[in-house]
């Protein structure tokens, strides 16, 4: 009995011939996924009672809901009140409509209260933030990644040590800058220079895309240079065509920033005929009716949104890929 237990045993091992390991893979797989469950909080075994899944269904549908009220509420109660009477908005800001759905609201204030030059004036400004931005991140991290000169490292830290300089300090700085360009001496003042140009030295960006280029392939960068590539091609042919998704990525990050920005454009942006939405809405705030103001804000919010609504799957896929390794 003994030998013909062991015979099939022996003969595997006198042969050689290696065992089926699909088996031990599915086991293997199995194992880990049982140890993965039993490390929540919550068991199998607890899982499989009718309480438990009702309580954690009632539990999931609150928080759900709770997360829906904080993230959406605003953006809806301004949805409701863009559509409103000034008097409704006052004596009932939570109730459906008492005087009816006033549809003209957004039509009038995009006429009386210039949205369509307000929107022109911020389209322009995120333009020029995004282009002169994304040159200067996307070149100073090539200079830093790729190239690599001795001083890399020293730009780079000096880079980095701009991110712990809180932003309050530097306005007076940069305003006294664009209102005295050093060596041109030309005042910026009222132009979108003032805002395009302080706006693209985004250190933030220019670490972003350094560290997705840290992660390139230096083989293929190589290669090029044994071909006889020179750093701009090499740059233009190679590099940016690998960097999608972190350009995609830094680019909404970008706009979505130019878009809300408030504070500069107000003060180097005086004249109402340069003024973006977010300057323009707090201009009229005092001489605007206020369901009107109500309906130029919620335009101002809906755009961004319906844009990402537009873009979403390729910023998630840009955001998914951003940190992988190029191979």
């Amino acid at each position: 009995m003994t030998d013909t237990l062991t015979a099939p045993t022996d003969e595997v091992l006198i042969t050689g011939l290696p065992t089926d390991p699909a088996p031990q893979r599915r086991r293997a797989r199995r194992r880990k996924a049982v140890e993965a469950q039993d490390r929540t909080n919550i068991s199998d075994l607890d899982r499989k009672s009718r309480r438990m899944r009702i309580g954690l269904l009632i539990l999931n549908i609150v928080l759900i809901a709770v997360l829906l009220v904080i993230s959406a509420g605003p953006l809806l109660w301004l949805a409701k009140a863009a559509v409103s009477t000034t008097q409704d908005i006052l004596r009932e800001p939570f109730a459906w409509w008492p005087s009816g759905v006033q549809w003209h609201n957004l039509v009038d204030a995009w006429v009386k209260i210039d949205i369509g030059k307000y929107l022109l004036n911020t389209v322009w400004l995120a333009a020029g933030v995004w282009f002169f931005g994304m040159l200067v991140a996307l070149t100073g991290a090539y200079g830093i990644s790729i190239l690599r000169p001795s001083y890399a490292k020293v730009v780079n830290a000096g880079v980095l040590a701009t991110l712990f300089i809180p932003g309050v300090v530097s306005l007076i700085a940069q305003y006294v800058t664009v209102l005295d360009m050093p060596l041109l001496h030309w005042n910026l003042i009222n132009t979108f220079w003032a805002v395009w140009l302080p706006a693209a030295a985004s250190a933030f960006n220019v670490l972003l895309i350094t560290r997705f280029f840290d992660s390139l392939p230096k083989d293929v960068f190589e290669a090029a240079k044994i071909d006889g590539a020179g750093p701009f091609q090499v740059f233009w042919r190679i590099v940016l065509p690998m960097s999608k998704p972190i350009i995609g990525v830094t680019s909404l990050i970008t706009i979505i920033g130019a878009w809300k920005e408030f504070l500069w454009p107000l003060l180097v942006l005086p004249s109402p005929d340069l003024q973006p939405l977010s300057v323009g809405l707090y201009k009229v705030t005092a001489s605007a009716d206020l369901a009107l103001l109500m309906a130029g804000m919620f335009i101002s919010v809906i755009l961004p949104i319906v844009l990402f609504l537009i873009f979403q799957k390729q910023f998630l896929k840009s955001a998914g890929q951003a940190g992988a390794i190029k191979g």
